[in-house]
């Protein structure tokens, strides 16, 4: 995969402070890679690195295959979009000067594209006809934010820099610009790197997460590979044991429906039929009157006899299709669910009763609950 940037042997020292540690790192493009770690572990001075606001003491950090030493600070940052916490836009500006700032920077006043400032208002969520020509002052701290992200994308910038730019909003407007900045980069393909302290932010919108502790990288992966193979303890703290105890540890008694759709095996065809058209459901599981497991039927089963009036349930049940006993690890059960063609399976109690029905829909539910339980974030 090709690289965007590049760190090579990268010291940074304040007053004979060690704040980043011989640091080796390759960051992808087109990628959001997000650098998350607690404070003052050298995550913002990392990424300050990469514009030059913050100067390596050694070593050498490549952008787009050039050396930061051998180019100029100010046009580096001037091909780079800039985000950060408490936006920077000026309030004596209007929204559509604000955001065609560095254009006019590079090329002057003439340069000023009021089609292109419109394109991007309209693609971070705002109205330009309602805010082209407000003033900050005017707008919410969301729409500042989405103000900050427009400029940080006019100039059409290979490399967007971001740091903690969602931490001061609500959480509602927090997630819903966590969605705009996954949605554009999906069409833009433009490489992200974005800070955060927030390790339920990190999972969100990463493709690529680097874990920081005292000025050095202790993992890195993808959002997946960090949830299931924390390197220590370190690790696995700062991502939360809330996180981590996720799916595999369950049972499948954790994850069934509790009360899935049953049909008495004396039924006629018709009868199944209307049973899971009310229902809404494509299969039905056969009990007797104990609730003890018979077998299971499908739609095409019913189907393909149901001009034979004569039928009911117990003349066509499958009673050879797999089941899966209470107290079974999900772990085991995942690989016989995936195989099932019929999409679930019953589970079974040791005195041979039904007792729930694990369904893909019901395992995918549980397989995204850590992602989901944003209310948790950092307890």
């Amino acid at each position: 995969m090709e690289n965007a940037i590049r760190f090579s042997k990268v010291c940074k020292k304040f007053d004979q402070t060690d704040v980043i540690l011989d640091l080796y790192l390759e960051i992808p493009k087109g990628k959001i890679v997000v650098l998350v770690g607690p404070s003052g572990c050298g995550k913002t001075t990392l990424l300050k690195m990469i514009n030059l606001l913050h100067k390596p003491s050694s070593g050498n950090i490549f952008v787009n295959d050039k050396n930061t030493k051998e180019m100029d600070p100010v046009e580096l940052r001037r091909g780079i979009g800039y985000v950060i916490q408490h936006v920077g836009i000026f309030p004596h500006m209007t929204i559509a000067e604000n955001v065609a700032l560095v254009p006019r920077l590079k090329n002057g006043k003439s340069s000023f594209d009021q089609t292109k400032v419109d394109q991007m208002l309209q693609m971070v969520g705002l109205d330009p006809k309602i805010y082209r020509n407000r003033y900050p002052a005017e707008l919410s701290g969301g729409q500042q934010q989405r103000v900050g992200v427009a400029r940080a994308l006019m100039s059409d910038p290979p490399i967007i820099l971001m740091d903690e730019p969602f931490s001061a909003l609500d959480p509602i407007t927090r997630e819903q610009l966590q969605d705009e900045l996954i949605r554009i980069n999906q069409e833009l393909n433009k490489t992200i790197v974005f800070v955060t302290h927030d390790m339920d932010e990190a999972l969100k919108i990463a493709d690529h997460i680097i874990i920081m502790q005292n000025g050095k990288i202790i993992q890195q992966g993808t959002p997946d590979q960090l949830l299931r193979r924390p390197v220590n303890d370190f690790v696995r703290e700062f991502i939360g044991e809330k996180r981590l105890s996720s799916h595999l540890s369950h049972i499948v008694d954790d994850v069934m429906i509790q009360n899935p759709v049953t049909i008495s095996p004396k039924k006629g065809l018709a009868e199944a039929l209307k049973l899971m058209h009310r229902k809404r459901v494509t299969g039905l599981i056969i009990v007797d009157s104990e609730k003890k497991y018979l077998g299971l039927i499908d739609s095409n089963d019913i189907y393909n006899r149901y001009q034979d009036e004569n039928l009911i349930m117990q003349n066509i049940l499958q009673n050879n299709a797999v089941t899966i006993l209470t107290g079974t690890p999900l772990s085991d059960a995942i690989p016989i669910i995936q195989e099932t063609h019929y999409g679930y399976v019953p589970v079974i109690s040791s005195d041979g009763k039904l007792a729930g029905l694990l369904t893909r829909a019901s395992l995918i539910d549980t397989l995204t609950k850590p992602y989901l339980e944003r209310k948790d974030s950092n307890e």
